[in-house]
C-alpha cells in the first residue's frame, strides 16, 4: 500500500512539473535571453500566437510603423510598461522578464535589441510598401508567432537574397492589391525599387 502511494506521488509529481514546463514556455527569463542574446526573454508566441492563453497580438500593435514607414519599428518602453503594469506575469521567470523592462523605463532607456532580421545596407526593404498592398508579415519573417524567443532568422527567409526578393516580386502571393483596389500580378523588378 505504502509503495502505491509513493509510485501515485511520484507520479503525481512529475505530471504537475510536465505542466509547469509546458505552462512556463519552457526555456524563459535568464537562460532564454542569455541564449537568444536579446536583453530580455520575448516570447513572440505568447504576444501573438494563437493557441489557448496566447494572446493574439497583431504583429502591428507592437511593430506600428510597418504600415506608413520604411522600418517596422520596435516599440518604446513606455508602450512595454504600459501592458505590463497591468500583466504582471504568472512565473517567477515571466517576472524576472517584466522587472527588466521597468528598469529599462525607471532609466529612461530604450531596450537594446539585438536585430535579427536585416537585409544588405545597399538595398532597401520599405515596409510600407509591402503592408499597404496586403502581404502578411509571415511571408518574410516566417511564423513568427509560434516561435518563443527569437535568435536567429527563420530558415524559410531569403531577405540576403536578391533572387528571392526578384522571385516574389515576379510571381506576389495571391490576393495582393494596388492602393485603387486592382490585384497586384507582379511588381516592379527595376533596380532603383530597391536599390537607391
Amino acid at each position: 500500500m505504502k509503495k502505491n502511494r509513493l509510485i501515485g506521488g511520484l507520479a503525481g509529481v512529475l505530471m504537475l512539473a510536465g505542466v509547469a514546463f509546458v505552462q512556463g514556455g519552457g526555456a524563459e527569463g535568464e537562460d532564454a535571453a542569455a541564449a537568444s542574446g536579446q536583453p530580455i526573454a520575448f516570447p513572440h508566441n505568447q504576444h501573438a500566437g494563437s493557441e489557448p492563453g496566447q494572446n493574439r497580438m497583431d504583429c502591428q500593435f507592437c511593430h506600428f510603423s510597418a504600415e506608413r514607414s520604411v522600418d517596422a519599428g520596435i516599440p518604446p518602453v513606455s508602450m512595454c510598461v504600459g501592458c505590463h503594469q497591468v500583466v504582471q506575469g504568472t512565473t517567477p521567470e515571466q517576472q524576472m522578464e517584466i522587472a527588466k523592462i521597468q528598469e529599462y523605463a525607471d532609466h529612461n532607456e530604450p531596450i537594446p535589441w539585438n536585430r535579427i532580421y536585416k537585409i544588405s545596407d545597399h538595398a532597401h526593404f520599405p515596409h510600407m510598401r509591402h503592408v499597404t498592398v496586403g502581404l502578411e508579415c509571415q511571408t518574410c519573417h516566417g511564423e513568427v508567432q509560434t516561435y518563443g524567443v527569437l535568435s536567429e532568422q527563420d530558415p524559410a527567409w531569403g531577405g540576403d537574397n536578391m533572387g528571392w526578393c526578384i522571385d516574389c516580386h515576379r510571381n506576389p502571393p495571391e490576393g495582393l492589391t494596388a492602393t485603387d483596389g486592382s490585384p497586384i500580378e507582379e511588381a516592379s523588378i527595376d533596380c532603383a525599387v530597391c536599390h537607391y
